[in-house]
């Protein structure tokens, strides 16, 4: 995107991707895919070379540079509200964990089971109760705990076992041990699926806003792609999506090779490859609305206190009142000069209209 003469200037030359269904295979055997870089976010290239001579961007009307948040929807998906897109539709994990919390709310006042000693604790008119975690610095255990218990709900709930090769770990195993048959068929239980994340969050350092961004990526691949994560499959998913978040959300050079350092058995080539595709079943769609992530994050906490997660609310003193103030304030003050650089650079894109270049300074 750093290029003045980018596929953003001719929104026809990105190739658009449909969506697979069942279990057909992404075809990796294109140029555009087969040149994407392993080692970083990978950008779909131009259909064509475009020699700077042919464009004239003061000759004509309509040559201006779109932002990535205007982007088409993908044909099919702008029917329906995407919650991965949207923030007024509702996740997909919140609405499969409903089934069981109702039946679990049933069972209970049919066997006129008590619900015990009240550990949550609630707010007076001279208490309020809070716990450490806020939309902009959420607790990390907390929250991989919840996203990990989303996907376990993905998992029990999922309305098929459609896939894909890339992502079948019966095909690309993550270690070299020989894993019986039997493991996958059945689903993984939720203590499994946090030590398996857990290890991933902790070895590499990873931060509790990309747990969510995380669960982002994964309900959109889970929508563009038409797939279902089930046993075989979740952990090469929940992969991809681990190393995108961290990618994106910390705009760092992460190299593939330090998570091979995490998981010894798997190559770099392999590690390369499931990003390629996974960046093309989401149609390069990597964009995380601010709303969109206050809604999963929210979601996650109505997650938790639906399952009876164990949350930690302690009274709010006036020193923890400071310190929230002092957190909000400086996260209001980032996120301010975030939307200053973004008006500047769609300001300055809006109004291109030709290369401008700058006088020379002779010292």
């Amino acid at each position: 995107m750093g290029n003045s003469l980018s596929c953003c200037l001719c929104p026809n030359a990105s190739p658009k991707l449909g969506r697979r269904r069942g279990s057909a295979e992404p075809d990796c055997e294109s140029e555009v895919y087969k040149a994407a870089a392993g080692n970083a976010v990978a950008v779909a290239p131009a259909a064509a070379t475009v020699e700077p001579a042919e464009l004239d961007f003061a000759g004509g009307e309509g040559h201006h540079l779109h932002h990535i948040s205007d982007r088409e929807m993908p044909e099919g998906l702008a029917l329906e509200p995407n919650p991965s897109d949207h923030p007024s539709a509702s996740t997909l994990f919140l609405s499969k964990s409903q089934t069981d919390v109702r039946e679990k709310r049933r069972s209970n006042h049919l066997n006129h089971v008590s619900p015990g000693q009240l550990t949550k604790k609630y707010s007076s008119c001279s208490t309020i109760f809070l716990d450490d975690s806020t939309v902009s610095q959420p607790n990390l255990r907390t929250t991989v705990k919840c996203m990990t218990l989303a996907i376990y709900y993905h998992i029990k709930n999922r309305d098929a076992d459609r896939s894909l090769d890339i992502f079948d770990e019966r095909l690309h195993p993550l270690t070299r041990e020989k894993i019986p048959e039997e493991y996958f068929e059945h689903d993984p239980e939720h203590k499994f699926i946090y030590r398996f994340v857990h290890t991933l969050f902790s070895a590499a350092q990873l931060t509790a806003e990309c747990a969510v961004v995380t669960l982002v990526y994964l309900e959109r691949l889970l929508t563009y792609a038409e797939i279902d994560i089930c046993p075989t499959n979740w952990k090469r998913i929940v992969l991809g999506a681990i190393l995108l978040a961290f990618k994106v959300w910390d705009d760092r050079a992460v190299w593939n090779v330090d998570y091979c350092q995490i998981l010894k058995d798997v190559t770099v080539e392999d590690m390369n490859e499931m990003e390629r595709h996974f960046l093309d079943l989401l149609q390069f769609n990597i964009n995380v609305p601010f709303s969109v992530y206050a809604k999963y994050y929210f979601d996650l906490r109505s997650l938790a206190d639906d399952n009876n997660l164990n949350v930690l609310f302690t009274p709010l003193s006036k020193e923890r009142a400071q310190n929230l103030e002092a957190i909000s304030r400086l996260c209001d003050d980032k996120y301010k000069d975030v939307c200053r650089a973004a008006m500047r650079r769609s300001f300055s894109a809006d109004h291109f209209f030709g290369i401008r270049r700058s006088n020379a300074i002779l010292s």
